[in-house]
């Protein structure tokens, strides 16, 4: 009896005429249109503009696809620096080969410009994308299967992957399958964009606090799947470097949302100067909401600060009855379309 497994695609690009399709970057392009789309709308939400998102975006991304690169390049630089390797290969993006650690630290520098030159508090704003950016990256990792890289060790479960001869790492039997990592990693990245979903609109998460919960689920998850691969990776102590890296940043993640919310209780007051949605501001969202008892009697949020005005798709719409005026004036007086002091 033939067992039942999950096949590969036997090609990973599609010639439309003389343009080549490629699965992995098509992958990629669906991350990015999903995490500016579902970015936008939760920043609407906020309380800021539309297009904001992507305009940050135009720095972000290509940010993030040079770190990713420049991270993946530099661990595991013996496959391009190395005898019998072409170092031209390192420029071929297509092939695979993007480490969301570079990707994730670079797209953050690249969104802190765009930012700044619009005047936005970057922790507003990757609280508002942080579950578009898990759900990029469930979809990002469709591109590993196209390419048929980066599976797990073998396995006889029904969902085992089939990889071709030309793939495999050794002259393993045709009828070995291996645990589909790619899959794994890319279920576990939706369920944490709707944990931080739920999160979000549970404790009015503010001051990056969203981010943070995003950046500490995603590294529990990374470090058991990485645990599975079998492609070679550099070891420290016995452990491969990306599960390293996955500690470190997890802890980082924890650390800082503890400290925050310490520190900046509740959300910010304004996501961003100038906005519709700024004179509409409900004091319960700069303090995390009425039905938070553990920030009753604490001071609201700075003035300056900027955030969502209330919680997602307005739900606080029915928790709040303060009005637009009866809120503080420093939001609504702020002059629209003011650009931010270089």
């Amino acid at each position: 009896m033939e067992l039942a497994f999950i096949p590969s695609p036997s090609h990973g690009v599609v010639h439309l005429g003389p343009v080549p399709l490629r699965g992995y970057a098509f992958c990629i392009i669906i991350g990015v249109f999903i995490a500016v789309w579902y970015g936008n709308k939760r920043w609407i939400a906020r309380g800021g503009k539309v297009g904001t998102v992507a305009d940050i975006a135009v720095w972000a991304v290509p940010f993030g696809l040079v770190g990713g690169r420049l991270y993946h390049v530099i661990t595991d630089y013996e496959l391009y620096f190395t005898d019998g390797k072409d170092w031209v290969d390192a420029f071929k993006v297509w092939q695979g080969g993007l480490g969301i650690w570079g990707a994730i630290a670079m797209g953050a520098l690249g969104a802190w410009i765009g930012c700044r030159r619009r005047g936005i508090a970057l922790p507003a704003y990757a609280d508002a994308i942080a579950p578009g950016i898990a759900l990029a990256q469930a979809a990002g990792r469709w591109g590993n299967w196209f390419n048929q890289e980066l599976y797990g060790k073998p396995t006889t479960l029904p969902w085992g992957l089939k990889i071709d001869a030309a793939h495999r790492p050794d002259a393993t039997p045709d009828l070995v399958t291996y645990h589909p990592t790619f899959l794994y990693e890319s279920l576990w990245c939706v369920g944490v964009a709707l944990l931080v979903i739920w999160a979000d609109r549970r404790f009015k998460l503010g001051h990056g606090r969203a981010f943070a919960l995003y950046v500490a689920a995603y590294t529990v998850g990374r470090f058991w799947i990485e645990h599975m691969r079998v492609d070679y990776a550099h070891r420290i102590l016995g452990m491969r470097l990306n599960d390293w890296t996955a500690i470190v940043v997890f802890a980082a993640a924890v650390v800082y949302l503890v400290v925050s919310s310490r520190l900046r209780p509740g959300r910010e007051a304004v996501v961003e100067p100038g906005a519709d949605g700024a004179a509409g501001i409900k004091a319960a969202d700069v303090t995390g909401g009425a039905g938070d008892a553990g920030d009753a009697g604490k001071p609201a949020a700075d003035a300056e600060d900027v955030s969502e005005p209330g919680t997602e798709a307005g739900a606080g719409a029915d928790e709040d009855t303060e009005t637009a005026a009866e809120q503080p004036e420093e939001g609504a007086a702020e002059p629209a379309g003011k650009p931010a002091a270089g």
